[in-house]
């Protein structure tokens, strides 16, 4: 008991050694509502190893995060609301995060832990905005906002392209289980950030097997818009996922670090469908309740109360100063923070705990939250107390509330965005240049989410994120990416590609800057659309895949400095080009 004590005050304290602080293990879901688990009261769903952490760890209530996935992302790796990070949208460059934030990888890493991410990182894709430039030494994963293979993914390797073997969630914990072995003699951050529920819903079929034919006995609060083999696919997903969830915690116990381990839980947004959410309004992108109400649960075994259920709002700008204060490290950077540390609330201290107010924002819509109101986007406040499902606008009842609420959301939004309105997302690519031509990380992957596609040519999906260029018929098609060459040099180039057989033969130019750099599609390759990676038709939005090849073009010599990165046709003997997913610049 003594020890136990001292390790207490020295963490508390911030002076413990790095023997004796404890590893932390984060893992984040990908599109889970907070209904979508058994412990919080969904008898469809079975989630025994995430309710555990409830059981034996703390509960966080009501707590919040943003209703889509990269800003939440953004908030819990800075601890600031993601308009001041930079953070506008979820693809084609806005998912970026500043580079003068520091993350709290950064801070695990400063003070000598070695951290790790094994899934989807979601705020950048080139480096310095990559991950292993914001504090992670690993990192295994993709970077975009969602990946349109989950069987036998293609994924990244510390910015080398690799082909994995099995269901996407499965070979990212297997990753996550090595790293925890190999560092299991010294303290580790293992950051596993899920790729499901989100869609495609694409499952193992030993899981779909189980719910393809379930009768749900929790509907959605609007029942009439839920899609009952799309809320399967979703709970089949999360049995999966808390089977990985279980496989990690089997694997802290088998090592012995249980009981020196942070683990965390949580969800990026609501649910990514209408499915049982409590009764509670909204879901994914929508910011009422049921589209930012997350489940968080923090275990560390000896340290915070088994059971104990923390009834005050909080969210995910409060994950960074939280876990560092637990873990007796210091934050790093200067910019202030917009979360609170919450160990006094964990650890069940007494004392006084201000009202807050918490901010949801996307699409050019903000709203508040109270521990008691929610002042939603149209001005209407509601008690989330006695109306979880926001059905009776009491704003004429409770005017100086309202007054209260609308006021300080004016305030938030010129804090975030001063005079000028922010205005909606969109899928426009963002006007900040890639960088290209770190000596230190030599690869710079340029996917089409990134670029802009003109004269023509267009995305395979409207959803950006794992899609591809393609309609490429005429000389006037090409597309472009703004970079900022940062050192001056030669850059091999490869293409991947896909191209028809009779098309073959395209002659291609790329060019910056007065260089250019030319070659010939050459050989066809016209693989068919993946058919088997479904479990449910895919949605529309989201793009058929297929298997790229690469095609080296040769080396160009680009100089430092700014400007369009274009990659044209000169001559079409078929009657396309390509097909043209990403291209990849690598320093010599």
């Amino acid at each position: 008991m003594v020890w136990s004590a001292l390790f207490g005050f020295l963490l508390g304290s911030g002076l413990a050694t790095a023997a004796s602080r404890p590893n932390l293990v984060i893992f984040l879901a990908d599109d889970a509502g907070w209904g979508d688990h058994g412990v919080t009261g969904n008898p469809d769903a079975r989630t025994p190893h995430i309710d555990s952490l409830a059981r034996d760890g703390v509960s966080l209530n009501w707590f919040f995060v943003q209703p889509v996935c990269a800003p939440t992302r953004a908030e819990f790796l800075t601890g600031r609301y993601h308009p001041r990070s930079g953070v506008r949208g979820v693809s084609t460059g806005q998912e970026r995060m500043d580079l003068g934030e520091k993350t709290l990888a950064d801070a695990f890493k400063a003070a000598g832990y070695t951290t790790g991410i094994f899934g989807k990182w979601h705020n950048g894709s080139q480096w310095p905005y990559h991950p292993n430039a914001r504090g992670f030494d690993e990192f295994y994963g993709y970077t975009s906002g969602h990946w349109g293979e989950y069987f036998d993914p293609p994924l990244e390797r510390n910015g080398r392209m690799e082909r994995a073997r099995g269901y996407i969630v499965d070979v990212c914990t297997d990753a996550a289980l090595e790293f925890i072995s190999r560092n299991r003699e010294r303290p580790f951050l293992c950051y596993v950030p899920f790729t499901t529920p989100h869609s495609p819903w694409a499952v193992p079929d030993q899981y779909w097997q189980r719910y393809r034919d379930r009768t749900i006995t929790r509907r959605a609060t609007l029942p009439g818009q839920e899609n009952l083999d799309h809320t399967r696919c979703a709970l089949a997903m999360m049995e999966n996922l808390d089977d990985n969830v279980g496989r990690v915690l089997g694997r802290l116990d088998e090592l012995g670090l249980k009981e020196n381990t942070i683990v965390v839980y949580f969800s990026d947004n609501g649910p990514n469908s209408w499915r049982w959410n409590g009764g509670m309004k909204g879901r994914k992108g929508g910011t009422d309740d049921g589209g930012v109400r997350s489940p968080l649960f923090i275990r560390w075994p000896k340290q915070l109360p088994a059971g104990h259920v923390v009834p005050q709002p909080a969210g995910a700008i409060d994950l960074l100063p939280t876990l560092t204060a637990l873990a007796g490290i210091p934050r790093v950077g200067e910019r202030p923070l917009d979360g609170r540390d919450l160990t006094p609330l964990l650890r069940r201290q007494t004392m006084d705990w201000p009202e807050r107010t918490l901010f949801t924002h996307w699409a050019g819509r903000t709203s508040a939250r109270t521990s008691r109101h929610r002042l939603d986007v149209a001005g209407q406040l509601f008690d989330m107390l006695t109306d979880p499902g926001q059905t009776r606008d009491i704003a004429a009842e409770q005017p100086e509330i309202a007054r209260q609420l609308r006021a300080a959301v004016a305030a938030w939004r010129m804090e975030m965005f001063g005079a000028k309105e922010d205005s909606p997302p969109g899928n426009a690519v963002d006007p900040r240049p890639i960088p290209v031509g770190y000596r230190e990380f030599p690869v710079t992957m340029l996917p089409a989410r990134d670029g802009e596609p003109r004269g023509g040519v267009r995305r395979s999906s409207s959803a950006p994120n794992s899609s591809y260029f393609v309609n490429w018929t005429n000389r006037e098609g090409h597309m472009v990416w703004e970079i900022e060459v940062k050192t001056t040099g030669d850059y091999q180039v490869v293409i991947d590609y896909t191209c028809p057989e009779p098309d073959a033969g395209a002659t291609i130019e790329l060019a910056f800057k007065g260089e250019r750099l030319s070659g010939r599609v050459a050989p066809g390759w016209d693989p068919p659309l993946y058919t088997n990676q479904d479990t449910l038709p895919r949605p529309p939005a989201e793009s058929p895949m297929k298997e790229f090849r690469p095609l080296a073009l040769g080396v160009i010599r680009l100089e430092a400095g700014r400007g369009p990165l274009v990659l044209r046709a000169l001559e079409i003997p078929g009657r396309t080009v390509m097909d043209m997913r990403r291209v990849t610049l690598t320093l010599q």
